[in-house]
């Protein structure tokens, strides 16, 4: 006779789980710091881990890997540490503007390369001096005054309580492009500040943001996220529609996105609990909703399994390619889900996705995880080349194994990771 899945040997609960997921960040980092760069900050890795020392090093690889290292300090890492010090010197040294203020999107040997200074980056330098000053590394209190200084003077905007996109170097014309995902950024940065600092005005920010993405513009669009809108932020559906598959500003709605927002909806929620503020309940029934919607429009939508990477308005299917970064979002906001409800339902997709990416994504032959799969879940390099990005996957192996409060650093430096 054949049974049911019996769920009451969670893997949550698992002591063999989570040690498998132990080794895996472990493995991730062993990959991913092979990426300091001899000239400062970290560089783009091919698919083998070699660091392409010819591109310029760019601002959001080397602030997300200063972020990641940081946590791996945190949990006890031997060599984490210097390599944060290493990453912290570069955002220190030639990617800050001396002059202007901020950072460089990226930088050379001879100097800027794109000298513009983008809000989805400078919310990484938020979030990678965060977690450096949790590490208790030398200058990250003064690199996180320094960008948070530089978030409220040029990026926050108090009448819109969104953050505006890219600026040029001398801060005298803001692009009239406004997005949704150097915002969704924003968020996480704010809440890892407010922790870091224990100044509450960024969690009341990172709400404000939230607020008017998901319980505003999501559910008012089945949710479904608008990312593009003009500087009066009235939505461009048609942004991009000739690059569909733009790495960063893809036309249409993206599925990844909407779970990343998922679960940063429960974040905010715990981080304003925690700190004896306001937690609006409609943090996590949104959280809910954006889910269900994501995995209904964008999880083996096409025939084959995997998570497609846009969809138009309608809900059909825009780039099909698979990104490892959307699996990774998809088992976080499942574990998170999980954790704020008890409903078995997201622990079976939790279970479900992390097959997929160990069958897909999950490289035990050349290091790290595949970024970029085609329809048919074989490897593909037509949106991202190499495997730059550790960020996504080695949250996506912390999310389980901690509270949803405090932000990972803080969580990882009080003993909470299970």
């Amino acid at each position: 006779m054949c049974c049911v899945a019996d769920l009451s040997g969670s893997w949550f609960a698992s002591p063999s789980h989570r040690a498998w997921l132990a080794g895996e960040a472990d493995r991730i980092v062993d990959f991913a710091q092979r990426s300091a760069h001899p000239g400062g900050g970290f560089a783009w890795q091919d698919d083998d881990g070699t660091p392409l020392l010819d591109r310029p090093v760019e601002l959001w690889i080397t602030t997300r890997m200063v972020h990641v290292l940081a946590l791996a300090h945190l949990w006890g890492r031997p060599g984490a540490g210097p390599l944060v010090d290493h990453g912290l010197r570069d955002l220190g040294g030639r990617m800050r503007d001396d002059e202007y203020g901020g950072w460089f999107a990226s930088v050379g040997a001879a100097g800027p390369v794109l000298a513009d200074k983008r809000g989805y980056e400078h919310a990484f330098v938020i979030l990678a001096a965060s977690s450096a000053l949790v590490a208790g590394r030398d200058g990250a209190a003064d690199l996180l005054a320094d960008a948070l200084a530089v978030s409220d003077r040029h990026f926050w905007r108090e009448d819109d309580g969104m953050v505006v996109d890219v600026w040029d170097r001398p801060w005298t014309e803001c692009e009239p492009y406004r997005g949704v995902n150097a915002n969704m950024h924003t968020v996480e940065a704010y809440l890892a500040a407010a922790d870091a600092t224990g100044d509450g005005e960024w969690q009341r920010r990172a709400l404000r943001i939230t607020e008017r993405v998901v319980h505003g513009w999501a559910r008012a669009n089945d949710w479904r996220i608008p990312e593009h809108f003009d500087a009066g932020w009235q939505p461009l559906p048609e942004y991009n529609a000739d690059q569909p598959g733009h790495p960063f500003r893809p036309y249409g709605a993206t599925i990844g996105h909407a779970l990343e927002w998922s679960r940063l909806c429960l974040h905010v929620h715990a981080c304003l609990a925690a700190a004896g503020r306001n937690a609006p309940g409609w943090l996590v029934a949104d959280a809910a909703a954006l889910f269900a919607a994501a995995a209904r429009d964008g999880w083996a939508v096409d025939g084959a399994d995997g998570f497609v990477y846009t969809i138009a308005r309608d809900g059909t299917p825009v780039v099909r390619q698979r990104l490892f970064w959307v699996v990774c979002e998809g088992i976080a906001a499942a574990a998170a889900l999980h954790q704020a409800t008890g409903e078995d339902r997201y622990e079976a997709l939790y279970r479900q996705w992390w097959d997929h990416a160990a069958r897909y994504f999950i490289d035990t032959d050349l290091g790290s995880w595949r970024h970029e799969l085609d329809p048919g879940n074989r490897p593909a390099s037509t949106i991202w080349q190499g495997k730059p990005d550790a960020y996504h996957a080695l949250q996506t192996t912390l999310i389980p194994r901690l509270p949803p409060a405090p932000t990972m650093a803080c969580a990882i430096g009080r003993g909470l990771l299970r």
